[in-house]
């Protein structure tokens, strides 16, 4: 198998919805911006606040989909900021459908 570009693992990616709130992580914020370098993808998070109790869920939720395409997953993780929390907590309201 050939590389595999940038534009192949965000579609991947924009296809991993939020467990609770009907929207993908990448619509959400959730997922800033995937890296691709030597087979390896550096997924950018931004979680609305700190230890959020399904970090690791959303995390394993975008990781495994990136591993099935061959590449080894890298994961930066930080706290959204004002603006980005509030981006977020809007489209929650808007969307909420529960676990």
């Amino acid at each position: 198998m050939g590389q595999v570009t940038r534009d192949e693992v965000l579609k991947v990616a924009s296809q991993v919805m939020h467990p609770a709130i009907d929207r993908s992580l990448l619509d959400l914020g959730i997922v800033k911006d995937i890296e691709i370098a030597n087979n390896t993808a550096t997924v950018y998070f931004a979680f609305p606040f700190p230890n959020i109790p399904i970090a690791d869920h959303l995390i394993n939720s975008v990781q495994a989909p990136l591993e099935n395409l061959g590449l080894k997953v890298e994961v930066q993780i930080r706290t959204m900021n004002d603006q980005e929390r509030a981006t977020f907590l809007s489209m929650e309201q808007e969307a909420w459908k529960g676990m």
